[in-house]
């Protein structure tokens, strides 16, 4: 590989019947792209070129055997394997699982041995990617798994960071999760992740409440001020800028959100409700809190418009970019931290 101080951002391609290679390949129809970071992508070149065909694009992509061929200022693809399968666009199928398994765990290896510096996913579809392998809700809880760290979903514009106590589980299961711990770790994980990836020297941070009003007092629920509550005050007496909790419409109606540096939310849709009306297509889902770098859009496979040459590539380009700008934060945090300690 050829020296270059450009990021080597790896791309799982995501379900192969979806708009994830569509948006790709129009993203990197701009050659400027290249001036900022080296894509790898991987999959199939007979997958991708069956894309390029369907719609009419022209991307140059330049295969690879090994990583350490990488080219900068090329569309690189490394191959996961000869396998074949009927590419049927617009469908959830098994192969198209399968397909998008084997190009996230792939790069996934590739991350984990440095080869990668970050990793930008596609999206795939929850159901059938199901395996022995990935028995998981979403993307984040496979990475915490299989990486170091404890995971902390973000869903994030310039303005706007949302992450979530609880994530993909049942709504019947979010009270009984919530508990002065959790809400103390998805807290730290916060407050770091804002420090290193962020570059915010002294985070300010919101906290939701669980219940309609916060509960009125315990009138529509005890949660919020029997946990939630002195769970914020003992952050708060640690020295945290922790606030709440606040109940969710009037926090979001009346833009309470750009006060803070970030926010977290008790469970999915309470802050990916709000956060997609703001700002759907434009948005980035992070995975904060591991060792490693991974994005994506903030939006899924879009089976609906699969193939008719219809998807935004806006969510996936501010995606690309967000990971860039987090590993440099994330270098130079690290950098300083251990400058700090040597100078002790």
């Amino acid at each position: 590989m050829e020296k270059s101080d450009k990021i080597i951002v790896g791309i799982s391609l995501g379900d192969a019947n979806g708009i994830g290679i569509e948006i790709i390949l129009k993203t990197f129809q701009d050659k400027r792209m290249f001036d900022f970071c080296t894509p790898v992508l991987f999959g199939s070149n007979k997958v991708v070129s069956f894309h390029k065909k369907a719609l009419n694009l022209n991307n140059s992509v330049h295969g690879i055997q090994s990583l350490d061929k990488v080219v900068h200022g090329k569309l690189n693809l490394i191959s996961i394997g000869k396998d074949e399968f009927k590419i049927d666009l617009g469908k959830a199928t098994a192969e198209g699982g399968k397909f998008a398994l084997k190009s996230l765990s792939s790069a996934l290896e590739a991350l984990k041995k440095n080869e990668i510096d970050v990793l930008l996913t596609a999206p795939i579809n929850k159901d059938n990617i199901q395996s022995k392998e990935f028995h998981f809700p979403g993307h984040t809880e496979y990475l915490e798994e299989n990486l170091d760290g404890k995971s902390l979903m973000i869903l994030m514009t310039d303005e706007l960071r949302i992450g979530l106590i609880t994530g993909h589980i049942p709504v019947a299961n979010i009270s009984a999760s919530i508990t002065p711990e959790l809400i103390t770790e998805k807290v730290n994980i916060m407050e770091q992740s804002l420090k290193q990836d962020f570059n915010i020297s002294k985070p300010k941070i919101a906290v939701l409440g669980l219940n309609p009003h916060c509960g009125d007092k315990g009138v529509i629920g005890k949660e919020d001020d029997e946990i939630i509550r002195p769970t914020v005050q003992k952050i708060k007496e640690t020295g945290k800028l922790v606030f709440g909790p606040y109940a969710a419409d009037g926090f979001f109606g009346s833009k309470t959100y750009k006060q803070f540096d970030g926010v977290l939310a008790m469970y999915h849709d309470q802050g990916l409700a709000p956060f997609k009306a703001l700002s759907f297509g434009n948005g980035v889902n992070f995975t904060a809190g591991l060792n490693k770098i991974r994005t994506s859009p903030d939006h899924g496979t879009g089976f609906d418009i699969a193939g008719k040459n219809k998807a935004n590539t806006t969510s996936f380009e501010e995606a690309l970019f967000s990971s860039l700008k987090i590993f440099r934060n994330r270098k130079e945090y690290i950098e300083l931290e251990s400058n700090r300690l040597q100078s002790k």
